[in-house]
């Protein structure tokens, strides 16, 4: 057997002194198993990002791939002609020139009348178009309109192919200007202003009157639209 040197220390008896060693073993700590659990919750956070970042990788591909064949199918459908773009509707250019005519009187009920208030007086427009109906015109579209042009009685619009019905109507309206727009078929416009007071009595219409349009101005347009009923 051999023996130890003098001062050499008993393996067992400094194993005896270390707090982290029992008879040879290591002895798991509190610092150790903390360690360990900390570890364990920073790997499961890491995966949840993960998973989180892979889903939303997942739908926005998603989504972009959706959209590119929404463009694609609605590019072949519009080819085909399976869906029609509608182009947008320009408001026609008003002139001012003026008919030379002479025009003779039309039958009211040839003519169908749009009635248009622009002042701030309400139901103006509904009140003229009654009246009108009442002495034998036809009545179409009855609401508001902007019209930039002070102290005017009334503006009467039409296209080519209204002007004797323009004419017709000037004979219902004392102090009327005209205006004409290329609208195709023989209806007018009575835009109603702040001078309009009345219509002229219906026993002082000339049903034989001819003559020139009424034209005041010759050189400036007003820009009219047309509004909703209201």
């Amino acid at each position: 057997m051999t023996e130890k040197p003098p001062g050499a220390p008993h393996r067992n008896r400094a194993a005896k002194y270390d707090p982290t060693e029992w008879h040879g073993h290591r002895i798991v700590t509190e610092g150790d198993l903390g360690a360990v659990f900390d570890a364990e919750a920073d790997e499961a956070a890491r995966a949840r990002v993960a998973r989180r970042r892979r889903r939303l990788h997942r739908i926005v591909i998603g989504v972009l791939v959706a959209l590119l064949l929404a463009a694609a199918l609605f590019a072949v459908a519009v080819l085909r002609g399976w869906i029609v773009l509608s182009e947008p509707e320009l408001t026609p250019e008003v002139s001012a020139e003026c008919p030379a005519g002479p025009f003779s009187y039309q039958p009211p009920e040839s003519i169908t009348v749009n009635v248009y208030n622009t002042t701030p007086t309400p139901g103006l427009a509904t009140q003229v178009a009654d009246a009108l109906a009442a002495r034998g015109f036809a009545m179409g579209t009855v609401g508001n309109n902007v019209i930039n042009r002070d102290d005017m009685t009334a503006v009467v619009v039409s296209g080519p192919s209204g002007e004797a019905s323009a004419f017709t109507l000037q004979q219902q309206i004392p102090g009327t200007q005209y205006l004409q727009d290329d609208r195709a078929d023989t209806s007018v416009d009575v835009v109603l202003g702040s001078a309009y007071t009345e219509l002229v009595p219906a026993e002082s219409v000339s049903t034989a009157a001819t003559g020139p349009m009424s034209c005041p101005w010759k050189t400036e347009s007003p820009a009219a639209s047309p509004a909703p009923a209201g």
